[in-house]
């Protein structure tokens, strides 16, 4: 952790960005947050409270926690902060207006990271002032719980610049992914939408339901990619012989027309009521606000679990609790 406070600023509230103030604030780091919004601060507030409902129960040793400020313009925002994230509406232009002011105001050495799920680093340094500032930190909601956090650079951007993020982030207890190069949409949300194209045709075709879909994923491989993810799944697949084994006696099954996943379902009016209509009857009455505080307890239940095996996303958390009560 760091020997004193830090400074973040957030550009745009919303369940992510509210979540990236929750995860600064609640790791010790002071917040700058701006985001015109009617309802930002109601959203962000909420938000806070359930990070400090389920962060402690993941916790040996609870961070003290930042000071926030609710900042009155972007330019408010970003004074003295060493690390700012931008999390506006995923339009282009909206980022890249944002970003260019942002950087009329910011510190030259502070670190730029939009939140963005499709758009690559590059794309949003068109226009800068200072292209090398920018870089994607693209994280996972809940943002205050899920510790991975895509980290992508252009050409344009110094290692060094890269490194400073990845420390920024690994001190709020996050666990930065650095990739190897830009693409649209990084890594993880194009594994989900190639799993999302493929249940609209499920249900377009009549095959499966939301709910039947959502309970295969949670009653199967859902449960085997939390803690082994996919490639360590298959070479367990695989028997003693490993991935070798396993590529060699299903690699055969990717020639076989057992997906559409080159194709895309049109979204129509029909398949949307149909859509609609099932999730409502899966969601049973309860509110949005039900399923998060229900998501967030599962979450906070499978963490504990997997801490208890030092496995996966468990091993990290208790590497950082290590980190903490040493006082790093």
């Amino acid at each position: 952790m760091p020997d004193k406070r830090r400074t973040a600023a957030i550009i745009g509230g919303g369940v992510i960005g509210s979540g990236w103030a929750t995860r600064f604030l609640l790791n010790g780091w002071d917040v700058r947050f701006f985001d015109p919004s009617a309802d930002a601060e109601r959203i962000l507030h909420s938000v806070i409270e359930r990070g400090r409902e389920a962060i402690p129960a993941l916790c040996d040793v609870v961070p003290e926690e930042g000071g926030l400020y609710i900042a009155s313009s972007t330019v408010d925002a970003v004074e003295g902060a060493l690390y700012i994230q931008e999390s506006t509406p995923e339009r282009i232009e909206v980022k890249q207006a944002v970003l260019k002011s942002t950087q009329e105001s910011c510190d030259a050495n502070a670190i730029i990271a939009s939140s963005t799920s499709g758009f690559m680093p590059s794309e949003l340094q068109e226009g800068a002032l200072r292209p090398e500032q920018i870089i994607v930190s693209h994280p996972y909601n809940p943002v205050y719980l899920l510790p991975l956090v895509e980290v992508v650079a252009s050409t344009a951007v110094p290692p060094e610049v890269t490194q400073r993020a990845s420390d920024y982030l690994e001190s709020v207890s996050m666990k930065p992914v650095v990739l190897g190069a830009e693409v649209p949409a990084h890594v993880g949300d194009r594994l989900l939408e190639a799993l999302w194209r493929e249940a609209l045709w499920l249900i377009k075709d009549g095959v499966a339901t939301t709910g039947q879909i959502d309970d295969i994923i949670t009653h199967s491989f859902g449960l085997r990619w939390a803690q082994k993810g996919l490639f360590e799944t298959y070479r367990v697949a695989g028997g003693q012989a490993g991935m070798k084994h396993f590529l060699e006696q299903f690699g055969p099954c990717l020639e076989w027309p057992w997906t559409k996943l080159m194709d895309v379902p049109d979204l129509d009016e029909a398949l949307i009521d149909r859509i609609v209509e099932q999730s409502d009857e899966q969601a049973a009455g309860r509110t949005v606000m039900q399923l998060e505080n229900e998501r967030d307890r599962n979450m906070v239940a499978l963490l504990k679990a997997l801490r208890a095996e030092d496995a996966a996303a468990g091993a990290f958390l208790n590497e950082i609790n290590r980190r903490q009560q040493a006082g790093e």
